[in-house]
């Protein structure tokens, strides 16, 4: 990660929970504590926070309540088991076919589709905005994206507003990451994430779910959709073969790939 991209990153970090502690930052933005500390210093410096014991306070907040999504931030989730996402996209993508219309969902797993999409010809809705710059300057698919909000946190566009290009668009498949995946459902961080995807949802035949071995297992406060609304998950092989075995007891159809260190 660029030292730019970090730096911003602690400042959204600090403006959501208004301190921070080193520790906690080298865990979110998988840095050493020397690199969090010399960051630190520099923020300090310019007077964009202040240094406290033991780590950092915003100065003030300037981002609009409104603005705000739960949940981690895009450039810290592509760094985490990115080798393994990487072999879960691609297998994401060989279920696809040139000429059919997807949907792809934003966040870093999902993102890691556009290296296996380079070559293909399809038509493509996606609220990553990201993944869509990515596949307009490296492809000839056809890259549709949604109205709203932009959310640079997570690199994606909202809308609350059912009337919207969605409305008009039909897939055939949508592959979506997710927090956590277990017997209760597939779990989502924020009621605006779980909006704007169920729009999304409602648009596609067919729902196949990107979920490395930690996200296999996991429940969280609010649920997206139930495993019935599931057709494939896709994961590696360090997942749980109790809840993989439960999914397929359900009727869906796990794929397994090699988990990457």
């Amino acid at each position: 990660m660029l030292e730019k991209q970090r730096q911003q990153l602690i400042l959204d970090i600090l403006d959501e929970s208004t301190f921070a502690s080193v520790r906690e930052l080298c865990d979110q933005l998988n840095a050493s504590e020397a690199t969090i500390r010399r960051d630190l210093n520099k923020l300090a410096s310019i007077k964009k926070i202040r240094k406290i014991r033991g780590g950092a306070q915003v100065l003030e907040s300037k981002t609009v309540a409104n603005f705000k999504l739960s949940g981690s931030a895009f450039l810290v989730d592509k760094e985490r088991n990115a080798n393994t996402k990487r072999m879960i996209a691609k297998a994401a993508v060989e279920m696809c076919d040139d000429g059919e219309s997807i949907i792809i969902n934003g966040g870093s797993s999902t993102f890691m589709m556009a290296e296996f999409l380079v070559e293909r010809r399809m038509s493509i809705l996606t609220n990553s905005f990201v993944l869509a710059q990515e596949l307009l300057e490296n492809s000839q698919n056809q890259v549709t994206l949604p109205g709203g909000e932009v959310y640079r946190k997570q690199s994606i566009i909202l809308s609350s507003f059912e009337n919207d290009t969605t409305q008009n668009y039909h897939g055939s498949k949508m592959f979506m990451g997710s927090p956590g995946i277990s017997e209760v459902g597939v779990m989502e961080t924020d009621p605006l994430l779980i909006l704007a995807e169920q729009k999304l949802r409602k648009r596609a035949d067919k729902l196949i779910v990107l979920a490395d071995s930690t996200k296999i297992g996991i429940k969280g406060s609010l649920l997206f959709c139930a495993l019935s609304e599931v057709d494939t998950v896709i994961t590696d092989s360090n997942a749980n073969p109790k809840f993989l075995d439960s999914f397929r007891a359900k009727g869906i159809n796990v794929i397994v790939v090699d988990a990457c260190e």
